[in-house]
């Protein structure tokens, strides 16, 4: 069995996600722990979310959402610190008709450049199924085997437990059930102190066309405790390159 991983040493991270706060949500407070101890964070997202839901049509019209989650996005990415954001202005909604050659080459060129220790993205799962996130996370894992980079590549999870806790927020986020891993298969637990907790759920309160909704019905502290451990497991090869 191999020892879980210390979010203090990852080394150079890039998160590559498929919509704006997938990484706040999934990533911020591992990428908080990373940063505050030296690594360089660095994030992808591969579209604007203009497709996305809107948590008030009169305030975030449909018609703009893509705009407004790009300013959104950007000053999640100042609450995080994360001063290395990489856009792949991909349509929202559409990534499984891009040609894998031409999604992997995107992402490619991005690991590339930043040489990283550790990627973060989607399992063959894609968290919640979307198909967004099960592409970019394909083209993610093919391009680290492309690429031959001996980075470690690791996918965002849950426990049985976590979701027996969240019952109602679980039907709703998860109506055909999410990612179960076993804890001792676990790669890396992140449990945020209060402190960091509070920057997460600022980075996330900070793109409010989709979190505003959820924040009101749970409450803020609440909200805190549901995003408050985020769980890792190693990213299966399970994808052909």
């Amino acid at each position: 069995m191999t020892a879980p991983l210390d979010p203090a040493g990852l080394g150079a991270v890039v998160g590559v996600w498929a919509h704006p706060d997938d990484e706040a949500y999934l990533m911020a407070g591992t990428a908080l722990t990373a940063a505050a101890a030296g690594s360089r964070v660095v994030c992808v997202t591969a579209t604007a979310g203009e497709a996305g839901e809107t948590a008030d049509e009169e305030r975030w019209p449909r018609a703009e959402l893509g705009s407004v989650r790009r300013a959104e996005m950007a000053e999640c990415m100042r609450i995080l610190g994360v001063d290395a954001h990489h856009w792949l202005d991909l349509p929202d909604g559409s990534l499984a008709d891009v040609p894998i050659d031409h999604g992997v080459g995107l992402v490619a060129a991005v690991l590339e450049t930043e040489r990283p220790d550790t990627i973060l993205t989607f399992g063959p799962d894609g968290m919640t199924g979307h198909p967004d996130h099960v592409a970019i996370g394909t083209w993610t894992h093919v391009a680290v085997r492309r690429l031959g980079l001996g980075c470690r590549v690791l996918a965002p999870t849950n426990t049985q437990s976590w979701y027996d806790a969240w019952p109602d927020l679980t039907a709703a986020v998860f109506p055909d059930g999410g990612p179960v891993t076993d804890p001792a298969d676990l790669a890396m637990v992140v449990d945020l102190s209060p402190g960091l907790a509070s920057r997460k759920v600022e980075a996330l309160r900070a793109q409010a066309s989709q979190t505003s909704g959820i924040v009101d019905a749970l409450g803020v502290e609440a909200y805190g405790r549901w995003v408050a451990t985020e769980h890792w497991v190693r990213r299966p090869y399970s994808h052909p390159s």
